[in-house]
């Protein structure tokens, strides 16, 4: 493809590796230094003067440090000329703070999207964003591009549509379960969490129990309990030990995004509640986690990623992506 240069971060060279075999291109030479005290330094290797930009880099366990080579990249393609910079982020770093949970709180995903339109990129192509609002946030063109074709034709080709049944484990996560119920033609259930505070007397402690009720029936059903993204794992695996409970006759966790912090992995490894979780390469995972797990499954999207760049070159539609998967 003429006239384009594609550089990749430091957060997830597995991903970017992937994409840039599927283009058939070779990545656009850069140097990132790391300073004895923290700061990071980027230098072109090429003119990029007229071309047009592609930058990918995801979020990651470094969070901060590669988004703040992200933004140094760019402002330097910007320095240096080119026609039009678009970043590419698999995952879309403080993707999940896109409202205020508390008075004084921040929207940090919308002050990474000011700091994304200062440093100068022209548009953004991520994948599957929190809140759909989130692309409100943007004062440049956003493609939120979505995993559900994928993720539907995984569960297509390995499961059985009469046996399965899809989850949501909260209800903020409905319309998301219902919306890929749907593509596939299969039922789906909600888990309804009710909180309340545990009194000592007449005071109330900031302790609380959660109860949890099924919405739907699971009996000798396989459960797929989706969400956008998995990090932590306390409210998945209540959700999925009950779904146990209530006959369930297998549950897997489906998500887009696999974060996994900590020893999540090894503790999924160890309930007997969860047969398997499924997660796209969207998020990098590194190979001593991976090792932690026999049930974890990693669907590859780089295909979805690397025909969005050559749609976005060519000025074609991205209306396409969205219903089939690649």
């Amino acid at each position: 493809m003429p006239g384009i240069k594609i550089f990749t971060g430091s957060s997830h060279p597995e991903l970017t590796g992937l994409i840039l075999d599927r283009l058939g291109i070779p990545p656009s030479p850069a140097v990132v230094k790391r300073f004895p005290n923290a700061e990071t330094s980027v230098e072109l290797g090429v003119s990029v003067r007229d071309a047009d930009v592609f930058l990918i880099q995801s979020g990651s366990h470094s969070m901060n440090d590669h988004l703040m080579e992200l933004l140094i990249m760019i402002s330097s393609c910007r320095s240096a000329s080119a026609r039009r910079i678009t970043a590419v982020l698999p995952y879309f770093p403080y993707n999940k703070q896109s409202k205020k949970k508390k008075a004084r709180g921040a929207i940090s995903a919308k002050l990474v999207a000011n700091m994304l339109s200062v440093a100068g990129v022209d548009h953004i192509i991520t994948l599957e964003l929190h809140s759909s609002l989130t692309q409100g946030f943007f004062n440049k063109p956003c493609d939120n591009l979505l995993a559900q074709p994928s993720l539907a034709k995984y569960i297509s080709d390995h499961f059985r549509s009469d046996k399965c049944i899809m989850v949501s484990k909260n209800a903020g996560g409905t319309r998301r379960v219902a919306q890929l119920a749907d593509i596939l033609k299969i039922d789906f259930a909600l888990i309804h969490r009710e909180r309340y505070h545990i009194r000592e007397g007449n005071n109330v402690t900031e302790e609380y129990e959660t109860k949890l009720s099924l919405v739907g029936d699971v009996n000798e059903k396989i459960c797929l309990v989706l969400d956008d993204v998995i990090d932590g794992t306390h409210s998945f695996i209540d959700s999925c030990e009950h779904l146990k409970k209530c006959s369930a006759e297998k549950v897997y966790i489906v998500a887009v995004h696999g974060i996994l912090s900590g020893n999540a992995l090894k503790v999924i490894e160890n309930c007997e509640a969860i047969n398997g979780i499924i997660v796209t390469n969207s998020y990098p995972i590194p190979p001593e986690k991976k090792r932690m797990s026999t049930k974890l499954v990693q669907l590859d999207i780089s295909g979805l990623l690397a025909e969005a760049i050559r749609r976005t070159h060519n000025g074609e539609s991205m209306s396409f992506l969205f219903h089939h998967p690649l």
